[in-house]
């Protein structure tokens, strides 16, 4: 389970030629408006943008649950890509709750989770538009299975803000269909550049979706395939930059649009971070006592599960589907 494979593929871009040579189609108007104030005429890129794709671990055989426990912390909000302070030489990731096809809808109206990092860093979607013309593959899940992506140094060119202020013409939020709706004025009040940039790594991994009923012990498996190659692959890079401690931010990936569970997409991510190496994961979960909660029954069903010791990849997601966690529906975004 160490990746020692390494990479199905690796390419490496300087930002600045990659912002020149395949510069992000925005189809949507509103995106226009947001690109204007992030990379305005004459705007310099700096950096190396780097791009893996990893190959799927297997389910391990046995794990000792109770032996590398990942911290998890809870924040109310959504990402704000801020360092932690407190951990020093560490390497910080935050989720894209990718498509299968990576960053696949970044021009579009569509304005979810994985759309708005791709607009507050406008150099993702130039990295689309190079892989395509490279005919690269540029895919979260192939034939089935998880085939997780890592970009490392991406600038943060803006923020959008998406909550609720009726005093800036959002009542209802930007967030996912009520971006397309707004007026230009509102995204332009909502778009606050970032001057200088700072620096992003991601991991994008992609949920399933569509399902019905009760989660099945096979759909726990691939979940926790998906979470668990990403992670290592996250581990595993920021060792070869020299991390002493590996940072992933995450939230409820896949619980949006797919109708995902909650607490067991929590459960599941944080047992991946256990089993890959992860020092530190970071929930944020919007706002809410629900949310919190969720997070905390999450935690609870994972310790009762550490303090049981050794077990089979397959005892433990038969274990998790005997909770009998129930799919539930999208929200329209």
């Amino acid at each position: 389970m160490d990746a020692a494979e390494g990479p199905i593929e690796r390419l490496s871009f300087s930002a600045a030629r990659l912002m020149a040579d395949h510069p992000p189609i925005w189809r949507d108007p509103n995106k226009r408006i947001v690109s204007e104030i992030s990379c305005p005429t004459g705007a310099e890129y700096e950096g190396e943008i780097r791009f893996s794709r990893w190959p799927a671990l297997a389910l391990v055989e046995s794990v000792e649950l109770g032996v590398a426990n990942c911290g998890v912390e809870h924040r109310d909000g959504f990402f704000d890509y801020a360092p932690l302070r407190d951990l020093a030489n560490s390497v910080e990731w935050h989720v894209n709750f990718a498509d299968p096809r990576l960053f696949g809808f970044y021009g579009s109206s569509l304005f979810a989770q994985d759309e708005i990092q791709t607009a507050e860093h406008p150099a993702l979607g130039a990295l689309r538009e190079a892989l395509d013309a490279r005919r690269a593959t540029a895919l979260t899940v192939e034939r089935d299975a998880p085939t997780p992506i890592l970009v490392m140094g991406v600038e943060r060119r803006c923020h959008v803000a998406t909550d609720r202020d009726a005093g800036r013409g959002r009542p209802a939020g930007l967030y996912g269909n009520a971006f397309a709706r707004a007026s230009p004025d509102v995204i332009r009040r909502a778009t606050i550049p970032i001057e200088p940039p700072t620096i992003s790594n991601f991991i994008a991994m992609a949920a399933p979706a569509g399902g019905r009923g009760r989660y099945s012990a096979s759909e726990i498996a691939y979940i926790l395939i998906s979470a668990l190659t990403a992670f290592r692959a996250a581990w595993v890079e920021s060792r070869q930059w020299g991390a002493e401690s590996v940072v992933v931010h995450t939230g409820f990936w896949g619980c949006g649009a797919f109708g995902g569970h909650r607490v067991l997409m929590a459960i599941l991510q944080i047992l991946a971070g256990d089993m890959a190496g992860l020092d530190l994961l970071v929930f944020h979960t919007g706002y809410g006592k629900e949310a919190a909660g969720a997070i905390n029954a999450a935690r609870s069903v994972v310790d009762l599960n550490r303090s049981r010791g050794l077990v089979s990849g397959r005892e433990l997601t038969e274990r998790l589907a005997a909770l009998g966690f129930e799919w539930g529906v999208s929200d329209g975004n």
